[in-house]
């Protein structure tokens, strides 16, 4: 169906996809899981504030083209240099700007992501569980076993979070909405979380939360297009790798050297979580001339940058990495302002890979 009407919203993610839906029957505020709401009548558009999975007509789509085909010639080449080698000053700007009151807490991440919550991700289990009596009598420390069962690499030396036995990074955390989110739901003892940013700005706003807690989370300021750049961890140490909406501020051409460096952090079984940009969103059809830097990519009027995906296209870029498709989802949501009788089209792309076990570990299965 075509919107009656655009309505003009900030195309940040804190205004997409961490909003608490209200269910307009009884009132109470809920986040299903995407592809549970389904419009049917669209006379009925103006009953919910959001539908699921909202099929696009041939027209709609080709208007869509049509927009980002107008508005694609690239700025000139010394001026996507500026904009490359001024990226991080232009976070540390939005973040200095809005500190921690532009987006909203991701609490919808454990319906979308059940690995992030306590005790129900798959394959995790405590030492109590996975451990057998002999290692339990002999002190064989808990982070000698990783969320399959099987040994990590030898890891003699201490790091941050190195006595837990389930790890998660957040890799472009922001000011914490999804970090503090996870620290107060997930109460696991064995559970320690990672989060950096490139702002470090960013970072220091997540240290001064009054619920950043140094004994079960470690923030740090980290360049995700460097792949030289070291990491607190070592390979192999993690169970969860976490990007909501961050792959799409990197240069296109870094993108995929950044993900495969991030899969060698991951253990054998381990899962990476990505939730971003879709090709053909609200946000990407709002851009006017002046604004592209290269095919599906802009910059926004603060100087950052953001990009637009396909499945084909992150699939692409997963399977080179190494990593397993468990879930490659196109989330096409119509989001309703009731009030003004607006209603605006997202569409996001929900990724999950996993990283095999390694040939050894299979034989030995």
């Amino acid at each position: 169906m075509a919107a009656p009407h655009a309505i003009d919203v900030m195309d940040r993610e804190g205004m997409e996809a961490g909003e608490i839906l209200t269910d307009s029957s009884n009132g109470d505020a809920k986040r299903p899981q995407f592809g549970t709401r389904f419009l049917t009548d669209p006379r009925q558009v103006f009953q919910h504030n959001a539908w699921d999975n909202v099929e696009w007509t041939v027209e709609q789509e080709a208007a869509a083209k049509k927009k980002v085909l107008e508005n694609s010639e690239p700025l000139p080449t010394e001026k996507q240099d500026e904009f490359d080698c001024r990226a991080n000053e232009y976070w540390n700007d939005f973040y200095t700007i809005h500190e921690n009151r532009f987006f909203k807490d991701r609490h919808w991440l454990f319906t979308e992501f059940p690995e992030l919550a306590p005790k129900s991700y798959p394959g995790h289990e405590s030492l109590s569980e996975s451990a057998n009596a002999e290692d339990i009598q002999q002190g064989v420390p808990k982070q000698e076993h990783n969320n399959e069962g099987s040994a990590l690499p030898n890891m003699d030396a201490e790091f941050p979070g190195s006595s837990a036995s389930y790890r998660i990074l957040e890799v472009g955390c922001g000011v914490g909405n999804t970090v503090f989110p996870i620290l107060k739901t997930n109460n696991d003892p064995e559970l320690f979380v990672y989060c950096c940013d490139f702002s470090s700005t960013a970072v220091e706003l997540v240290k001064a939360n009054p619920d950043y807690d140094p004994d079960r989370c470690f923030a740090f300021v980290h360049d995700l297009s460097n792949v030289e750049a070291d990491f607190p961890v070592p390979d192999e140490s993690l169970n969860v790798l976490v990007l909501i909406f961050v792959l799409s501020a990197l240069h296109p051409n870094k993108m995929q050297a950044s993900i495969s460096r991030l899969a060698r952090l991951l253990k054998p079984g381990g899962v990476m979580l990505l939730r971003d940009y879709g090709r053909y969103d609200m946000a990407q059809l709002r851009f006017k001339k002046g604004r592209c830097l290269s095919e599906n990519f802009y910059v926004r009027g603060d100087g950052t940058r953001v990009y637009f995906f396909t499945q084909d296209e992150l699939n692409e870029v997963f399977t080179l990495a190494g990593l397993e498709k468990v879930q490659n989802l196109v989330d096409r949501r119509l989001q309703v302002n009731r009030g003004k009788q607006l209603t605006m089209y997202r569409v996001w792309i929900q990724c999950k890979y996993r990283k095999a076990h390694s040939q050894l570990q299979d034989t030995q299965g």
